[in-house]
């Protein structure tokens, strides 16, 4: 077996999935739906791939499944952003595809190991928010997705309403503040999500897990 490339990115992500607010699959539960659809981007605030240094960068994925991602048979694709040059690139797009990290101990790898098909890898510009404190955050991709993130509502006042998520042992985040958004994929893989779940984080994952 050829050694794993060390890598680490630090930086903060946007999910937003099909679920109802809160997702269950957060809590080990089946989907809201039955089945898992969901994009994801990330901001990396500082990061490096062996010796290719990734700070600044963006990047995320769109993908769906038939039902619960654990049954598998997924379709995913990978869109990293268009300043990143060919070392970088090809430094995302493995940590997208699950390579160069422990079997199961980063969210990316787990969602790797559960797709049947991956979409060819994109690289565009992307126009990505994300204030975790706030709930806010919005992701613009041109062809690809539009989505924006705002706080869960309370539905007898209209206001924000706050819901935080500890997991200790989590393999995406430690802690994440959960949200509400609306937004569409619109490339190959199609979306359409209407106030449903979505979640902000600090993240700080490695080849060898994620760093509490």
């Amino acid at each position: 077996m050829a050694a794993m490339t060390e890598w680490t990115m630090q930086g903060t992500e946007l999910a937003h999935c099909n679920c109802e607010c809160g997702c269950p699959c957060q809590f080990s539960r089946l989907p809201t739906h039955g089945r898992c659809e969901a994009y994801g981007f990330v901001q990396i605030d500082k990061g490096r791939f062996g010796d290719v240094p990734l700070d600044g960068l963006r990047w995320g994925i769109v993908a769906t499944w038939p039902g619960p991602i654990h049954k598998g048979g997924g379709t995913m694709q990978i869109v990293i952003d268009e300043r990143a040059d060919a070392k970088q690139r090809a430094a995302i797009d493995a940590i997208a595809h699950g390579n160069d990290t422990e079997p199961g101990k980063i969210v990316w790898a787990v969602y790797a190991s559960m797709v049947e098909k991956f979409l060819p890898t994109l690289a565009k510009p992307i126009d990505l928010t994300i204030d975790v404190e706030n709930r806010l955050a919005s992701v613009k991709v041109p062809g690809i997705v539009d989505g924006a993130i705002e706080p869960i509502r309370n539905q007898v006042t209209g206001q924000p309403s706050r819901a935080r998520l500890t997991l200790p042992n989590g393999f995406e985040f430690t802690e994440a503040e959960f949200a509400s958004g609306t937004g569409k994929a619109v490339g190959d893989i199609k979306l359409d999500f209407a106030n449903t779940h979505a979640h902000l984080a600090r993240v700080h994952w490695t080849t060898h897990g994620v760093v509490r």
